[in-house]
């Protein structure tokens, strides 16, 4: 029987939320866009870009930063913070099923008042996008970036 192959990280690594993830595929993908010279990205970025766009929680980078530093405020792992963060559980006990580090660490309205914030701060993202876009079309700008 062969031993799996083991993965270790420095301590000072993060975990990434997806939206992050996200942000840094697209930052590179908007990079070789600008480029003079366009190069084809592989098939697994391809995949990986497409991936995080469709399971990321946070779409801008105000709120995928507001979302870490709300959650780094916290008593948390850096990967409990990165499950919430991805998962976006609705309530406590979803939360404590899909992490099982949270159960005993946290009471059920501590962890409710967590979930509720970062689940307004994903709500609020949308109204901010389509205020701002409604401003900026008011205004007449050409653009419809956000």
């Amino acid at each position: 029987m062969r031993t799996p192959p083991t993965c270790s990280f420095p301590k000072s690594s993060k975990a990434l939320l997806i939206s992050e993830v996200h942000m840094l595929l697209d930052h590179r993908k908007r990079q070789n866009e600008s480029a003079d010279e366009e190069q084809e990205f592989s098939e697994v970025f391809m995949k990986t870009y497409a991936y995080t766009d469709s399971f990321r929680k946070f779409k801008n980078k105000e709120t995928i930063m507001s979302a870490r530093s709300f959650l780094m405020q916290k008593k948390l792992h850096k990967f409990e913070l990165a499950a919430l963060g991805n998962l976006c559980p609705e309530a406590p006990e979803e939360a404590k099923a899909l992490i099982p580090s949270l159960e005993g660490r946290f009471e059920d309205e501590e962890l409710r008042q967590i979930l509720d914030d970062i689940g307004t701060k994903r709500s609020l993202q949308y109204y901010n996008t389509t205020t701002t876009t409604t401003y900026k079309y008011s205004l007449g700008m050409k653009s419809w970036s956000t």
